[in-house]
């Protein structure tokens, strides 16, 4: 090559052309392998294509779309040198925000963005994202590949992700018919799942190779960002539920309220298992216990609201244990006993 070559002289730019042509055929296999029938284009095309026509079997489907990223919890991958489960956080939350409202996924696309490509590692975080999206029986539809020296530090990258799923109109769970009395039943969450990082960075240091309970402190910060679509639906399926919320930035407190019709807030009393990982948090931070529980999820990831009468169906119903986390009462906002 000749210093006038464009492919050289991108490259002196800080953008990799040939970076990007190895990344694609290291995740060619893992992304074609979420392919359903229903992928009509996909890696490679503009646009990836995705045929709706199991939609026609719905009276009145409803798409929920819903976009979020890993967050700082990249900082901590990229210092453990393991880039291969956040992919799966990110599926997992996208996953969890939809089922909120009742819905099932349909397709996912991923970005990512550094400012170096290094093959290796970007084929490991689509890795994860193609066996999250394996796991939920999900197409990795498309996505997009970013290389930005200049707006990235050399070593740091950003996983965002995008999922779009449906919901039968009628079946679309709005909270509306929630009411005082109701109880609140919780999930245990898989950690800090992938919120709360930049708080527990800043107090954790490198503390990564520490132990932890039956691990260490780096195994606990990237314990991966559960999925609950398998524990809710057979209670989506008998009707068992009026409220659903996914706890993450803001803990309970933070996104309980999003699903209380006005005039109604909630009462919680913290009785369930936290995980070490966060008592570890308070202590070495000094962070105050409300504030712990106003940023950090406490081991709760999810929670149903439902009515009193149908606790024990719901607890018979649920294929993993649940826990009480609080009622439902009139007033406004999150009171924590």
């Amino acid at each position: 090559m000749t210093p006038s070559d464009p492919t050289t002289a991108y490259r002196a730019a800080g953008v990799d052309l040939d970076a990007g042509d190895e990344t694609l055929t290291r995740i060619r296999g893992a992304v074609t392998a979420t392919y359903t029938p229903q992928v009509m284009a996909g890696l490679g095309a503009f646009g990836g294509l995705f045929d709706a026509g199991a939609l026609k079997r719905m009276d009145a489907p409803v798409l929920v779309a819903s976009t979020d990223s890993v967050g700082t919890k990249t900082k901590v991958a990229a210092a453990l040198g393991r880039f291969d489960t956040v992919g799966q956080d990110l599926v997992n939350h996208c996953v969890n925000d939809v089922l909120v409202q009742g819905a099932r996924p349909l397709f996912f696309l991923d970005y990512v963005a550094s400012a170096r490509l290094e093959p290796r590692v970007a084929a490991a975080l689509i890795g994860g994202v193609a066996a999250g999206c394996q796991a939920h029986g999900v197409p990795l539809l498309g996505g997009e590949t970013a290389e930005l020296p200049g707006v990235y530090e050399v070593g740091e990258f950003d996983l965002v992700g995008t999922l779009v799923g449906a919901v039968e109109s009628a079946r679309l769970v709005t909270g509306e018919h929630i009411s005082a009395g109701d109880r609140i039943l919780g999930l245990a969450s898989g950690g800090l799942q992938t919120n709360g990082f930049s708080l527990a960075r800043h107090v954790l240091g490198d503390r990564y190779a520490e132990p932890l309970g039956d691990s260490s402190v780096g195994d606990a910060l990237l314990a991966p960002h559960r999925s609950f679509l398998g524990a809710a639906t057979p209670l989506l399926d008998a009707d068992l539920v009026r409220g659903m919320a996914h706890i993450t930035g803001g803990g309970v407190p933070g996104n309980l309220p999003r699903i209380l019709p006005e005039g109604l807030g909630a009462v919680v009393a913290p009785t369930w298992p936290v995980p070490e990982i966060f008592g570890l948090i308070e202590r070495v931070g000094t962070v105050d216990r409300e504030e712990m529980y106003r940023v950090f999820n406490m081991g709760v990831g999810y929670v149903f609201v439902v009515a009193p009468e149908d606790v024990a169906d719901v607890c018979r119903g649920c294929p993993e244990p649940l826990f009480e986390v609080g009622t439902v009462v009139s007033g406004e906002g999150v009171r924590l006993l």
